[in-house]
């Protein structure tokens, strides 16, 4: 199903103030941009609509508290070969006058919208405000699309709201993996909770060959499995909700990969301790952080009929080099297997990213949280409030 929204491409933008969306939440450290990728991301919408002769005013969050998006602006200069002016409030009457004296060609990074509390409120008055500056509104940040707040849903009820390229690549690429893919699709599910990744298992089940469960939430259905965790996390409220997938995977001929060797330590902030063993095998006092080597060779045989492999979720802990073996393991057999790859989640493409393996995947999400509730087949509200085509 081929993106059904209108996008950049549908609109006139000679000569008009278009509000973007953009994503410019990326990690700052001691003012300076540490990693550009989100916003190497939007530069194709932001190019197009410049050649267009638009004036562009940029809209984001950053998820970091009282983090200002100063810093965003000179790399965006870099990034579009102009002058991107930076203003310290996204309202008021300074702002306003700065907008108006746009000429076309011109853009401007508006402070972080989440300085107003009305912008998580979806507060009508506060996207009002947003919505006079602009004629047009373009979303372009996928990474928020499954939030309701005042620049997402509220502009587009005021102003002609249309998709970027990243938002419509983005939706283009997992929608046609989960309904038309090479098959046989592999579902690899990591993380730390199964409560939060059940709606993306039980879509998976009505698509999937094999499923592959990996981190913390791995330790919930071995523990439902009756099989000793140690001192391990695990949701003890979803024990029934493992065995009712394991129950649902026999009954649908689904390969269901469970861990068979696990790394331990006994200390993961000081990572003491550190041992392999089979699962069966985990001492009273130990903790699973990371998979072993057999549990990710499992994987190997549906990897080898190339189908297609859609990963979401770390399988141990990445953050320390010592757990993230298991991970990397995965991540070098998907890329050597040649099967269609996609890598969905903010901790999954955060771990692809610091392996320097980004480009060696076939496509990896800029959304954390919308590409889970995607994938998962839920709608999303900066989506579904976007015009037609």
């Amino acid at each position: 199903m081929a993106f059904s929204k209108k996008t950049v491409r549908d609109i006139d933008a000679k000569n008009k103030t278009v509000l973007v969306r953009a994503s410019l939440n990326v990690p700052i450290e001691h003012d300076k941009v540490v990693d550009d990728l989100r916003l190497k991301a939007v530069i194709p919408s932001l190019q197009f609509l410049i050649d267009q002769g638009a004036k562009l005013v940029l809209l984001s969050h950053h998820s970091t508290e009282g983090q200002s998006l100063a810093p965003v602006a000179p790399v965006l200069s870099r990034l579009l070969s102009r002058e991107v002016c930076f203003l310290p409030d996204c309202i008021g009457s300074d702002t306003e006058a700065a907008v108006k004296a746009l000429k076309p060609g011109d853009v401007l990074v508006l402070e972080n919208l989440r300085f107003h509390k009305e912008e998580e409120a979806n507060d009508a008055d506060f996207a009002q405000q947003l919505a006079a500056m602009g004629e047009l509104y373009v979303d372009d940040d996928f990474t928020a699309t499954h939030r309701e707040h005042a620049s997402i849903v509220g502009i587009p009820k005021l102003l002609p709201a249309v998709a970027g390229f990243q938002i419509e690549h983005e939706v283009d690429t997992i929608t046609k993996a989960m309904e038309n893919p090479k098959q046989p699709l592999l579902a690899v599910v990591g993380g730390a909770k199964v409560s939060t990744k059940i709606d993306f298992i039980n879509n998976f089940m009505d698509k999937a060959q094999a499923m592959f469960i990996g981190g913390a939430m791995a330790n919930t259905f071995l523990a439902a499995n009756g099989v000793s965790i140690g001192k391990s996390m695990f949701e003890q409220s979803e024990i029934q909700t493992a065995k009712n997938i394991q129950q649902t995977a026999k009954a649908k001929d689904i390969s269901l990969f469970l861990p068979l060797d696990v790394v331990v330590t006994d200390n993961i902030k000081a990572a003491s301790g550190v041992r392999s063993c089979d699962v069966g095998n985990v001492a009273p006092n130990e903790i699973i952080a990371d998979l072993g080597p057999r549990s990710v060779e499992q994987v190997q045989s549906v990897l080898d009929q190339k189908g297609t492999v859609i990963w979401n979720g770390p399988l141990g802990i990445t953050e320390k080099q010592v757990f993230a073996a298991s991970s990397i393991d995965l991540a070098k057999r998907i890329i050597a297997s040649g099967a269609d790859s996609i890598v969905g989640g903010g901790d999954t493409a955060a771990f692809v990213d610091g392996q320097n393996l980004h480009d060696k995947f076939g496509f990896v999400s800029t959304g954390g949280g919308a590409s889970l509730e995607l994938m998962s087949g839920k709608k999303l509200p900066g989506i579904e409030c976007l015009l037609d085509k």
